[in-house]
């Protein structure tokens, strides 16, 4: 088993510029400068996939930590296809590299990869409009369609898979400190109660926050309105003039809830899961009102190599030993259900910290959701440009009062 020594900080930095900070709104506006690109029709993608050929060779571009150190998955992709890669741990920032790509391919020019991966969200929605996103031929991937989960095969923000499949995802709830708080917390109420003013963590993200206030409310993100969002704004508002909330954090809050500062806080799974793993009294759960649970997307750049030999990789991706080897190395939410029995018959011939482990991933909602956590968990509100300018301020308004 290979061990996992850092947090995956990176990969959640993204919503500190991509939600609230004048640089992640201009990025996200790039794509104000773009033509909206007509949906594909059935038979422009059938024409385009029929011309392309495999060149042997690809290059992947994904965020750091997102693979295992020695390559092994691409390794084996390799043997099997004869198709050699170059990995490169270039995406630091969803708003940073959108910032980067716009330009480029709004030129007709290659970015240079072949497989990206990219958060649903602002930038990947841009990506999708804007025709930046090459349109998947899904009569290529027999193994995205025979081993991914039902709840993989409809998102909201790309309908069909038209465009992208799932990397791994990771869910937003609430993580409490069972040092400090003795109750069950099984409600996003939690976050508003009184008895804990002054040890409530809230995220700065403005999507993160946002979902969060209108869970309060019982309001579905994925269907909001404008008026929704300013209900969700007083609701957010209200919490803060009452002293609530300590600090509106980045990823910083995983170290304020595992000392104490915080006793209760907005969490991503990941992260609680790796303090547990070290033994710090840290629980997470899903509140019954709802969560959110977020995605990174393969997808192929408009002007790619070699976009062939990407949608082999990507669908290589979705055998279930070829996903769990990545999953236990990652430890987020595969989207090939298979895993976990996979990883379950791994952990029954293992001995001492590894079998430890193993079980303890197996066992975890927070690699593997239930049912019950999954009814419960939507996505981001879907934004056009101009309802990003309204969106935003609502909830920059709290965060950076």
């Amino acid at each position: 088993m290979i061990p996992r020594h850092h947090l995956l900080r990176t990969r959640r930095d993204v919503f500190r510029l991509a939600g609230y900070s004048a640089a992640g709104l201009a990025l996200a506006a790039c794509g104000v400068q773009g033509q909206k690109a007509a949906p594909p029709k059935p038979d422009a993608v059938k024409d385009f996939w029929s011309k392309q050929t495999k060149h042997g060779k690809l290059v992947f571009a994904n965020w750091p930590e997102y693979m295992p150190e020695d390559k092994a998955p691409l390794e084996a992709f390799k043997q099997a296809t004869g198709i050699s890669y170059e990995y490169k741990e270039v995406i630091q920032e969803n708003a940073e590299f959108f910032g980067k790509a716009d330009p480029v391919l709004r030129a007709g020019q290659s970015l240079g990869y072949d497989i990206v991966v990219m958060t649903n969200g602002i930038q990947l929605q841009h990506m999708i409009e804007l025709g930046y996103a090459v349109p998947l031929d899904h009569a290529q991937l027999p193994n995205f369609s025979a081993n991914a989960g039902e709840k993989y095969k409809e998102r909201a923000y790309d309908p069909g898979n038209q465009y992208t499949v799932p990397y791994t995802s990771g869910v937003t709830g609430i993580a409490y400190n069972t040092k400090y708080v003795k109750d069950d917390i099984t409600s996003i109420e939690a976050l508003f109660d009184p008895k804990y003013k002054g040890r409530v963590g809230m995220m700065a993200d403005a999507q993160e926050i946002g979902n969060f206030g209108m869970f309060a409310l019982g309001i579905d993100p994925e269907k909001s309105t404008e008026a929704d969002w300013k209900k969700a704004g007083e609701k957010l508002k209200a919490q803060r003039e009452a002293g609530l909330v300590r600090k509106y954090y980045d990823q910083s809050y995983i170290d304020a809830v595992s000392k104490g500062d915080v006793w209760l806080t907005m969490a991503w799974s990941g992260d609680v899961f790796q303090r547990q793993l070290a033994g710090e009294p840290v629980k997470f759960v899903v509140p019954e009102e709802g969560g959110t649970i977020w995605t990174d997307n393969m997808l192929i750049p408009k002007g790619a190599a070699n976009p062939v030999d990407a949608l082999m990789l990507m669908d290589y991706l979705y055998q279930p030993a070829v996903a769990a080897e990545l999953d236990e190395f990652i430890q987020y939410v595969t989207p090939v259900p298979a895993v976990q029995d996979l990883l379950k018959e791994k952990a029954k011939a293992a001995k001492g910290e590894d079998k430890k482990a193993l079980e303890d991933m197996v066992g975890s909602p927070l690699m593997f959701p239930t049912e019950a956590d999954y009814a419960k968990l939507r996505t981001y509100t879907k934004l056009t440009t101009q309802q990003e300018q309204v969106f935003n301020p609502i909830f920059q308004s709290i965060t950076q009062a």
